[in-house]
């Protein structure tokens, strides 16, 4: 007999569902209904999808930045599989904006890449989150690799808000659309297409954080378990 879903299982499903609500409606008023600007023609859509997703790897840093210092704190699973899993959100988006932002760079400045401040404080966001899950990856799991991680994700979040601030500080070519009078907004239907898609990328964050920290939970409780089996095997051996 089938097990009935939990109330959190529940939740979830549900908020997988409206996500991918949230993202359908994204597309279809974007290709749809939203006017062509007319400086940069259609590759402007890009807008919609590139800052929301930068907005997302925000939240996936901010995630990965509780998580850390919490596990810094007090060490647990759970603070560091919250930790593990906003870094993961935060590589996924930083790397749809550095995919997507160069797209866009190649119509506005005539190159897919130019070392702006903001377009290298990102780069560089991403690197460090990608370095925590190398090393989560690749060098493994344990107390000294779980402490390195959580300082990475400190790092990572202490880099944001240079990169926020870094086109007003240093100049650059990366336009302020949203604040700072950049004024390319105009439209009703752009600011409607950039609501909805704050909203379907912030619902995509918490669904890959939420995710993610359920299934490290459960790979540290599983790890745990094994390694009690193999401590419980040795004793016996060593009582016959």
């Amino acid at each position: 007999m089938d097990r009935p879903l939990a109330r959190s299982d529940i939740a979830f499903y549900g908020l997988v569902t409206l996500t991918a609500i949230a993202f359908a409606t994204e597309i279809l008023f974007v290709f749809l209904r939203v006017p062509i600007e007319a400086r940069m023609g259609v590759v402007q859509k890009i807008f919609y999808f590139h800052v929301p997703s930068a907005y997302a790897m925000y939240l996936g840093a901010g995630a990965c930045f509780i998580g850390s210092v919490a596990y810094l704190i007090h060490p647990t699973d759970a603070r560091d599989a919250f930790a593990h899993a906003g870094a993961q959100a935060a590589g996924a988006f930083g790397a749809i904006v550095l995919t997507t932002g160069p797209l866009w760079g190649a119509k506005a400045w005539g190159t897919l890449w130019t070392w702006d401040p903001r377009l290298t404080t990102a780069a560089l966001s991403f690197l460090i989150y990608v370095a925590y899950l190398v090393v989560r990856s690749f060098v493994g799991g344990g107390e000294g690799e779980r402490r390195l991680s959580a300082a990475l994700g400190v790092l990572g979040a202490a880099n944001l808000p240079i990169i926020h601030f870094s086109v007003q500080k240093w100049g650059g070519q990366h336009p302020m659309v949203i604040t700072g009078g950049g004024g390319g907004l105009q439209n009703a239907d752009m600011k409607t297409a950039l609501a909805l898609g704050f909203l379907a990328f912030t619902m995509l964050a918490v669904v890959l954080v939420w995710s993610r920290t359920s299934l490290e939970i459960a790979a540290s409780r599983l790890q745990r378990a094994e390694e009690d089996a193999v401590d419980l095997g040795l004793d016996a051996r060593a009582d016959a």
